[in-house]
């Protein structure tokens, strides 16, 4: 049939149609599909050209927001709470396989739509450390969530969750829906590839909250909700808000898609017609022509013959290249490379390219193929003191710390009996090199000054500045690498270990290196903030000194202290006789006797008169003054006997001094 100067009625009809359904008023909305549409969208998030609202394109770990562009009044005029609201939405998860995914999206209502604050991976790009739990966010939200967040109280990695002003949701359930016919729970899962829909309602007369799954093939709604709970929304949401959509991924490609959406306000939401919603991408390869079928029986005989022929060297370059995969790599472990790939970069880790071998393995530089770009690759076996559990630690410390002081890892490969570790290459190598090797260039005090300021900034960050706090119990000056401007950087995260702020560590075994040990960490087994301080403080003497913490002397029993060294020309008035002596005269006195001065403080054998790493910060920043009055009295008797309990002082009289260092440097293991 034919309309307007030729348009064909049917096509007019549809158009019309979907004007419509897209059309809102101030009570509903309908989209379906979202092309043309004035969706609102930032981050990742976009609206593709066949109409999908793709929230998520892959990127990882990052965040992408969708919101209805008018906001809504949920405030009943006549008693001023929260009216009934009904939503309805289609959704699906892709990702690298069918069940894997990171992380999951929300539905939610919100009283701002400028949500540039919130956070990835599991805040699920709604909320931000700061602001989760807080009753000021207003945010009630449901979680389609596939990542198990211990942090989150998850109890599983397939949920669906209500939430209040909070990701740690109020109710959730595994994900699913109950069949109409016997009401037996069936299983679903958010990251198989397959299209779902969410139903939400809100009651305001008898304050329930009802949350509904099904799979877009059940076509009708269940008549029993997923999730049911009583809570007055008044309580939480203001009286203009907005709605709409988050999501945000973790280390694997993951897609977040929104077909149909559909909203009532004191009335049920209008129902999605499937057939009106764009098509999702396709999975897999594209169908194969007919041609393909009349040459494949001709091909494959070749095949076949190819294969017999190269069996032999298949099986051997999967041996050659095999890996080791376990769980708790999906959610914690940062971005993994191919042991083909480090294999190809270090060309088959020869010697060549070999940077240097430690007690915890060899480290190769490398170039990878396709982005050419530098890196260092730590080779570790089983055997080694570090062993898989300190590697666990070092991939999921430093697989998330960000801070330019600190060696980033990029990732991470696993083969029976070997550990590879993937780091940021760092051209001109560790710091201990310059400080006690004659044959490389002297560092000038300007740098050995910033690089004293970045490792303790680096270290501020760990203790005090991360989500968690993270004891290093091992700086040293060959675990600080030096960058292509020679900046300091701290690494080898391979005894860190991490705790929530506000509690103990539990760590029991002493380890670190000698000279840097803490003595109450000799005593007590136990690390602290504190124990990074004093093996900080060492350090500080060491780089300006130039001399190692022990050191045996030609002809005498009794090794060379650094900290007794420098403590006995403390008291003699003669400080600056102990800077590097191939400094000459060109460094800042006064700087030099700062990092002396704060180094014999941090190095104290009592841990309670050291001062933690954010007044070590402000004093070498110049934002604080130092303390020299302390560190005279503490100093002025020249004597603690060995044996005293140092972890054991409840305070720090008057009359306690350092005396001889040699307790705290000549323990350890």
């Amino acid at each position: 049939m034919i309309g307007f100067n030729g348009i064909p009625l049917k096509l007019i009809f549809l158009c019309l149609s979907f004007a419509l359904l897209t059309a809102g008023d101030d009570h509903k909305f309908i989209y379906s599909g979202f092309a043309g549409s004035h969706i609102l969208v930032s981050g990742l998030a976009e609206v593709t050209p066949n109409g999908l609202l793709h929230l998520t394109n892959g990127t990882t770990q990052w965040k992408g927001q969708a919101f209805h562009p008018t906001p809504l009044n949920f405030s009943d005029p006549i008693n001023g709470t929260v009216q009934s609201f009904s939503t309805s939405f289609v959704f699906a998860i892709r990702s690298i396989a069918p069940g894997v995914s990171a992380h999951g999206l929300t539905f939610f209502i919100s009283p701002t739509k400028n949500m540039s604050s919130a956070f990835a991976n599991q805040f699920l790009g709604l909320l931000s450390k700061a602001k989760n739990g807080n009753s000021s966010n207003h945010i009630f939200a449901v979680e389609l969530d596939t990542v198990l967040s211990s942090d989150m109280l998850d109890a599983d990695d397939n949920h669906v969750g209500i939430d209040i002003n909070d990701l740690r949701s109020v109710k959730s359930h595994y994900a699913g829906y109950y069949d109409d016919m016997g009401g037996n729970f069936c299983n679903l899962t958010l990251a198989s590839f397959e299209t779902m829909q969410v139903w939400v309602d809100y009651d305001g007369g008898s304050k329930q909250i009802n949350v509904t799954l099904a799979p877009t093939t059940e076509m009708a709604k269940p008549r029993k909700p997923l999730l049911s709970i009583e809570y007055d929304l008044s309580t939480v949401l203001k009286d203009i808000s907005y709605v709409g959509f988050s999501a945000s991924t973790g280390i694997l490609d993951s897609h977040h898609y929104v077909l149909g959406w559909s909203f009532g306000l004191n009335q049920p939401a209008p129902e999605i017609e499937f057939s009106y919603l764009p098509k999702l991408p396709r999975v897999g390869p594209k169908p194969r022509s007919k041609l393909l079928y009349i040459v494949l029986p001709v091909a494959s005989a070749s095949f076949i013959l190819a294969l017999v022929t190269g069996i032999f060297l298949l099986i051997h370059r999967k041996i050659r290249y095999a890996e080791l995969r376990e769980d708790w790599e999906i959610e914690f472990g940062p971005h993994r490379f191919s042991y083909k790939d480090l294999f190809h970069a270090t060309e088959g880790f020869k010697n060549k390219h070999l940077l240097g071998i430690g007690g915890f393995g060899r480290v190769y530089k490398g170039v990878l193929r396709k982005s050419k770009s530098e890196v260092a690759v730590k080779r570790v076996s089983h055997e080694s003191r570090q062993g898989i559990r300190e590697f666990i630690a070092e991939v999921v410390s430093m697989g998330r710390l960000r801070h330019k002081n600190i060696v980033q890892l990029l990732g991470y490969c696993r083969r029976k009996g070997e550990l590879l570790l993937v780091y940021d290459y760092m051209p001109n190598g560790s710091l201990d090199k310059y400080l006690h090797d004659d044959t490389m260039q002297t560092l000038d005090w300007a740098q050995r000054f910033r690089i004293i300021q970045g490792v303790a900034s680096g270290l501020l960050y760990l203790h005090e500045d991360w989500e968690q706090v993270v004891i290093h119990r091992d700086i040293k000056a060959s675990n600080v690498l030096l960058d292509g401007d020679m900046n300091g950087r701290l690494g080898d995260f391979g005894l860190a270990r991490l705790y929530d702020h506000g509690t103990d560590p539990q760590t029991t075994h002493v380890v670190g290196t000698m000279g840097y040990i803490a003595p109450e960490l000799t005593r007590m087994g136990r690390a602290s903030t504190l124990t990074d301080v004093f093996a900080f403080g060492v350090f500080l003497l060491e780089v300006t000194c130039g001399r190692r913490p022990i050191a045996q002397q030609d002809g005498q029993d009794v090794p060379f202290i650094l900290v007794d060294w420098v403590l006995e020309h403390w008291q003699n008035g003669s400080l600056p006789n102990v800077v590097d002596t191939r400094l000459l005269t060109n460094y800042d006195v006064d700087e030099a006797c700062l990092a002396l001065k704060l180094g014999l403080l941090c190095s104290h054998p009592l841990p309670i008169v050291r001062p933690n790493m954010r007044q070590v910060v402000q004093y070498l920043d110049g934002n604080a003054p130092f303390p020299d009055q302390i560190l005279m009295e503490i100093t002025r008797n020249g004597g603690v006997e060995r044996g005293t309990n140092y972890a054991a002082s409840p305070s720090v009289p008057s009359s306690t001094s350092f005396g001889t260092m040699s307790v705290g440097l000549s323990g350890g293991r």
